[in-house]
């Protein structure tokens, strides 16, 4: 997927959807600013349990129209709250246990603003983008998540 990197003054500055592993270090970048009293971090992994089952793998897929949701809720996030950077990546194709599923980050001169908007980015992205997950159980079961 093409990533979508605005100029380095406006509030989004990264936002992706690959197939290559989240580099946390650079979503944390994406978002310093001087001005921010307050940076939060979401890092969601692939655990090894879902369910009350052992999972053995999974995959990410993604419409062709995710990054353009992304980017819209993105910037919706970016409106609604006094923010000074947001980024956000999410990873698609097949995830080990331990592997980063998604990274998100939001920079803020305060931190209650920089913890309601983490929590509004990441539950929007989760609602709203076309990205959907295929989990593989240990008992030989299967389930997508996401899929309407």
């Amino acid at each position: 997927m093409t990533s979508a990197s605005p100029a380095s003054g406006n509030v989004v500055r990264l936002l992706d959807v690959r197939d290559a592993p989240l580099d946390v270090a650079e979503v944390l970048a994406a978002v310093a600013d001087p001005a921010a009293g307050g940076v939060n971090l979401f890092v969601g992994a692939v655990r090894d349990r879902d369910h009350d089952r052992d999972v053995l793998r999974l995959e990410y897929s993604a419409h062709p129209t995710a990054l353009e949701q992304l980017a819209a809720v993105a910037a919706e996030v970016a409106a609604e709250f006094d923010l000074i950077a947001l980024a956000a990546v999410h990873r698609v194709g097949a995830l080990e246990i331990g592997d980063l599923a998604v990274v998100s980050a939001v920079s803020a001169a305060h931190r209650g603003q920089a913890f309601e908007a983490s929590r509004a980015l990441i539950d929007r992205l989760k609602e709203r983008v076309p990205i959907w997950k295929h989990q593989a159980f240990a008992d030989g079961t299967d389930e997508w998540v996401g899929v309407c």
